[in-house]
């Protein structure tokens, strides 16, 4: 008997993905609940694990475009766990690869008319999903491979193979090849976008064709904040186990201004505005793959420590690829943090559909005037983008200063004034 496996449904949103890797080889003895392999959406990157014990027989390629629900391989659950370990499992098809070497150069002479018939054939064969990848990405033609494959098929490592071996030398004779392009000489590389950076563009692109979009800036003194880091850093690393950092302040300075101006806790959807009376904040991180926003939840009802632990959690999922569909869902304010990356000033673009995104950068020492006289002080600039057709400007301008005066008086967060 044999069980399907088939990829699960991720989220309405999902309809899906790419298979970014194999964890097992085809034949592979699994266990229950052993990593089968990653699949990569436009939004997360998910694993898939064995349902039951047995023989794995893989159904597609890596690279290849997979739908919710195909089956991507079964699982013989009759087959029995070799008794020998993986050793002895592995020596058998060697030594066999061998023996059909050997008694494939025995071949004579007269047989290789139906082998080349046999491949003239094949090239009437459409390529795999992952041929045509690679083909699309190094601009090999599968018609000139010799494919290993059955009854000459090009295969995925043909294809790997031949990307491997050097371009031939260019005809000299004139006129009768185009000039080389960037990408024959080496000068450029062509690159399929991850379905990840597919949907941050689109996204992006529909932020600023949908959205009224405008930003209001500010500067805010970290003296206090920065203060308040050092006094209490060990005692609070002792007591939670985890550092105190400059986002806690900030998540809670929004809960403070969102609180204070209800109008950026709103959103447009269709001709109805939905007003919010929760506070789920995203925090964007950066990844290798692009930037994703988990959400930290109930922001009102959690201490410094909670959300600090909470955003150390989601990094290290998000860099892991080991975030869910939920974490990304229902944040209603977003905070990106240009400053770690060098940033002095930047205008962050919206996270429909959420009305209002905070953009904090890099804290510099600057000479500003504080009680007439010219001091240095550690300063950082805000930046606020909000969709002008939920949001005026008085709104915007007024929730921008409830955070600064929040960050350089931290005492109202206690106080809540």
């Amino acid at each position: 008997m044999a069980t399907e496996v088939k990829v699960p449904s991720l989220g309405e949103s999902i309809t899906s993905g790419i298979l970014a890797s194999w964890h097992v080889n085809d034949g592979d003895y699994v266990a229950k609940d052993q990593l089968l392999y990653e699949l990569e959406t436009d939004k997360i990157t998910s694993e898939g694990l064995a349902e039951t014990a047995g023989t794995v027989s893989l159904k597609v390629a890596e690279g290849d475009e997979v739908e919710i629900g195909a089956i991507v391989a079964e699982i013989d659950e009759s087959a029995k766990k070799p008794a020998g370990g993986d050793e002895k499992k592995e020596d058998a098809p060697a030594e066999k690869k061998d023996a059909e070497s050997a008694k494939a150069e025995e071949k004579p002479a007269k047989e290789e008319p139906a082998q080349e018939a046999a491949s003239t054939k094949s090239k009437g064969l459409p390529p795999s999903p992952a041929v045509q990848r690679i083909a699309e990405e190094t601009g090999i033609d599968p018609a000139t491979i010799e494919g290993t494959g059955k009854d000459g098929r090009v295969t995925k490592g043909d294809m790997l193979k031949a990307a491997e071996k050097p371009a031939p030398a260019k005809s000299s004779a004139p006129v009768a090849a185009p000039a080389a392009s960037a990408e024959d000489d080496g000068r450029v590389t062509r690159k399929k976008m991850s379905p990840l950076r597919k949907k941050i563009a689109q996204r992006l692109v529909a932020a600023t064709q949908e959205a009224a979009l405008l930003t209001t800036f500010n500067e805010v003194d970290m003296s206090r904040v920065m203060g308040l880091r050092k006094k209490h850093q060990e005692s609070f690393v002792a007591q939670h186990g985890i550092k105190l950092g400059f986002m806690s302040f900030f998540v809670k300075a929004v809960v403070h201004a969102l609180q204070a101006v209800p109008q950026i806790n709103s959103q447009i959807d269709g001709d109805t505005l939905i007003q919010n009376h929760y506070y789920d904040v995203g925090v964007a991180v950066g990844t290798d793959k692009g930037l994703v926003v988990p959400v930290v939840r109930d922001c009102d009802k959690k201490s410094f420590a909670q959300i600090e632990q909470d955003i150390a959690d989601y990094a290290k999922a998000a860099r892991n690829g080991k975030l869910t569909i939920d974490d990304l869902q229902g944040g209603v304010f977003t905070i990106s943090n240009g400053g770690i990356y060098g940033s002095m000033l930047s205008t962050p673009i919206l996270n429909m559909p959420q009305s209002g995104i905070l953009g904090l950068h890099n804290i510099q020492q600057r000479a500003v005037v504080v009680d007439g006289e010219v001091v240095a002080r550690p300063m950082m600039y805000l930046a606020m983008s909000y969709d002008h057709r939920v949001v005026d400007g008085k709104e915007a301008v007024t929730f921008l200063v409830k955070i600064k005066e929040a960050i350089e008086d931290p005492d109202r967060l206690l106080f809540g004034i």
